[in-house]
């Protein structure tokens, strides 16, 4: 693919298939957010490698895998901030960084789309997350329920893990792994502890 433009966000990681809301304020990225809106709208985002801290305002080494995602809704606010709704759309691996040649970073990078894959792992996975519906508030499991029952192969993975993983830097580890099958394996593992974790909702109303 041709310059592909990268917002390092240490606090993020996304997922091919969902979406995430985003602050922009700093100058640079309010350029990068007004050149993608007047494009093609596509930026990525992507994750430093550690050491990053003292150097956040200059170029530290990006991680090489990262999200492509499009802005599918936005709105400029106060002072030319803006906030975006991003929605991912493909793992992509960083081949080269370009020159620097605008506030913000671009490079070149591979496109790594999801093989087919259909297997028990898929269904596993599934049964978790039902399980897991009957340990968190009802309007968490009613945005995560009709997706996981609709989605299959490394989508299925990566929208559960978008839901139920917190931690950056597990989510990374899991956007890294482009193994599908093992990728299902290892969010399933994540869900199963979770369930560990949580004890089932007791019942509210009264009982029949």
């Amino acid at each position: 693919m041709g310059a592909l433009k990268v917002f390092p966000l240490p606090s993020a990681v996304l997922f091919p298939h969902t979406v995430i809301p985003l602050h922009i304020f700093e100058p640079r990225y309010r350029a990068l957010v007004k050149d993608a809106l007047a494009t093609d709208r596509v930026l990525a985002l992507g994750q430093l490698e550690p050491g990053w801290e003292g150097n956040y305002g200059g170029r530290p080494p990006l991680q090489p895998l990262m999200c492509a995602g499009v802005i599918v809704w936005d709105e400029q606010v106060e002072d030319g901030r803006y906030n975006i709704l991003l929605q991912g759309v493909s793992r992509v691996r960083l081949v080269e960084e370009l020159a620097p040649g605008t506030l913000y970073r671009q490079v070149r990078a591979q496109v790594l789309p999801d093989a087919p894959y259909s297997g028990p792992e898929e269904e596993q996975l599934r049964q978790a997350v039902f399980e897991l519906a009957g340990r968190v508030p009802p309007s968490f499991a009613e945005s995560l329920l009709p997706v996981a029952a609709r989605t299959g192969g490394g989508m299925l993975a990566d929208v559960v893990a978008s839901a139920l993983v917190p931690e950056p830097g597990r989510r990374q580890e899991l956007l890294e792994e482009l193994d599908v099958r093992r990728r299902l394996e290892a969010v399933l593992g994540d869900v199963s502890d979770l369930l560990g974790q949580l004890q089932p909702m007791r019942p509210s109303g009264p009982l029949n």
